[in-house]
């Protein structure tokens, strides 16, 4: 089964792909390998136009959404 997931706010949309590939880009941008990173939650915040991640149940941080 393919499924895609949008959020839609204030007369945006975002999809779940391009949520993972900015998280994803943080993680290696910050020196770590791709095959280091074994878990990325993600909590989205439209009201606050950001979204709130956790790497490997352990570093957090956050970027916003565009």
């Amino acid at each position: 089964m393919k499924t895609t997931f949008f959020v839609e706010y204030y007369g945006k949309q975002i999809d779940q792909e391009t949520l993972i590939k900015e998280a994803k880009s943080i993680w290696t941008k910050n020196g770590n390998n791709d095959a280091n990173l074994k878990s990325l939650n993600l909590y989205i915040k439209p009201e606050e136009n950001t979204a709130y991640y956790v790497f490997n149940d352990d570093e957090t941080g956050s970027f916003v959404i565009e």
